[in-house]
């Protein structure tokens, strides 16, 4: 059994199990699905309630932090005892591409040239680690919700600015892979 969990679950199971928590989040309980709510709550239980944004309820919203823990502790739990030891392979021609820019994919999706301590410390791990972190947090609160908030929950209630969002944070992904990525991978 868990030789069958360590392999890759293909889309047409894994996706329709993330689907599947929008109706049971709604039946328990009138429940958003969303992740990034979970900061706030975080930051409102911890702060003084002197800032304005920060003094609500948020025990009200406390199931969303343990639903956070939850993956947390799984993503642990999972890697632990579901953790596959060989190399993930990645496609020839993302590897072919960015061996132009000296980045090598043998030890897996993350290239330890950019995504380790001494990546952070160059100016492009920088500018994708740091620099990139804070450009999605920014976004993530300017749009009102993450990508998981807007594109599973949101769609799936038919909400109008959660297809805009949605639309907006596919065209960004565009726009950074094929053109800004490349100029930054460059430095």
């Amino acid at each position: 059994m868990l030789e069958f969990l360590k392999q890759p679950w293909p889309w047409y199971v894994a996706g329709p199990l993330i689907g599947l928590t929008v109706p049971f989040l709604l039946l328990i309980g009138n429940k958003s699905f969303g992740i990034s709510s979970s900061l706030r709550h975080t930051c409102a239980a911890c702060i003084p309630n002197k800032i304005p944004f920060f003094n609500y309820d948020w025990k009200k919203e406390a199931w969303n932090l343990f639903f956070v823990g939850g993956i947390i502790l799984g993503g642990f739990i999972s890697f632990l005892l579901l953790h596959n030891p060989e190399n993930i392979v990645v496609a020839s021609s993302l590897t072919e591409y960015l061996s132009q820019f000296y980045i090598s994919t043998a030890q897996g999706y993350e290239p330890t040239e950019i995504f380790s301590w001494e990546g952070l410390f160059t100016l492009r791990g920088f500018i994708l680690l740091v620099v990139g972190g804070f450009l999605v947090g920014f976004g993530t609160r300017y749009a009102g919700g993450c990508t998981s908030g807007h594109s599973i929950m949101g769609l799936s209630n038919l909400q109008w600015p959660s297809l805009v969002a949605t639309i907006f944070f596919m065209l960004g992904g565009i726009f950074m892979t094929h053109l800004i990525l490349p100029l930054i991978l460059n430095l």
